[in-house]
């Protein structure tokens, strides 16, 4: 049984980290060793605070999403008519079809690389704080190199398929805990040459795939069972999850315009610290 108060923690841990550049997964483990708060709240609960979250992408960028749904499926009917007729040549690019594929890209390398960090890695961060404490470290260390990058003017029309393919890269790395996904695709865009509203920009979208492949992957394991008995936490996890991440996106939105994106850099080294200290040494 999910507690009312479990659904609020779950769903506010969700939302701040899933977002803000300091490791949602490496959090929750965090929490559950550091605190001793149960973070398990069942596979069908942790599906439903995803599409929580993935309701604030969403919301956020909804043209964007409009435009890679209505692209997407334009470029599967253009590439049937190509192999038909030969005409409406698919890869006839312009910025909205363009962005598409780079998001494909993108997705490639990350699902790769996730499927190989859950098959053979998961298990060593379940056991220890120490690599969560390691990698939030490395995490530390990327927000505050990117005070050092110059801030590159690539937009998707001048962004390549090698860069979406280098972010896709580093999202996949990302999913281990400890190293965040929001931070560390956003400093792998601005070193790119992306400009900043870009780099957010493309790093929440190819968290669209990347969140859903998860929550997919998580369903398929699932019982349903518990749902109908605990449709009450559910629902206010699901909502209060999609909240909170739209309110951590605004803020990052702003955080990053304002150069104090390093700023998560020094909590994250902080917690790096504290969870290597409490595996020596407690």
């Amino acid at each position: 049984m999910i507690s009312w108060w479990q659904a609020i923690w779950m769903a506010v841990v969700q939302g701040l980290t899933e977002f803000l550049p300091v490791s949602s997964s490496g959090h929750l483990i965090l929490a559950s060793e550091l605190l001793g708060i149960n973070t398990d709240g069942g596979p069908i609960f942790e599906v439903l605070l995803h599409i929580g979250t993935l309701v604030a992408v969403f919301i956020v960028y909804y043209k964007d999403v409009w435009g890679l749904i209505k692209e997407g499926v334009m470029l599967i009917v253009d590439g049937v008519r190509y192999l038909v007729n030969k005409t409406a040549h698919p890869f006839k690019m312009y910025p909205e079809r363009k962005m598409v594929i780079l998001v494909i890209v993108a997705s490639i390398p990350t699902a790769i690389l996730g499927l190989f960090v859950e098959a053979f890695l998961q298990d060593l961060f379940m056991s220890s704080v120490i690599p969560v404490g390691v990698l939030l470290l490395v995490t530390c260390g990327l927000l505050l190199a990117s005070q050092k990058i110059k801030i590159g003017k690539k937009r998707v029309e001048k962004a390549t398929y090698k860069d979406a393919l280098a972010v896709g890269i580093v999202q996949g790395i990302a999913t281990l805990p400890g190293i965040s996904r929001s931070g560390s695709t956003i400093v792998a865009g601005m070193a790119g040459g992306f400009d900043k509203e870009f780099a957010i920009r493309f790093s929440f979208l190819i968290s669209i795939p990347a969140i859903a492949g998860a929550a997919l992957l998580t369903l398929l394991k699932a019982d349903f069972a518990d749902l109908a008995a605990n449709w009450g936490p559910y629902l206010l996890g699901t909502v209060l999850s999609a909240v909170v991440g739209y309110l951590c996106i605004r803020t990052l939105l702003k955080l990053l315009q304002n150069n104090k994106f390093h700023y998560f850099g020094y909590y994250c080294g902080a917690m790096g610290l504290i969870a290597i200290a409490w595996g020596l040494f407690l």
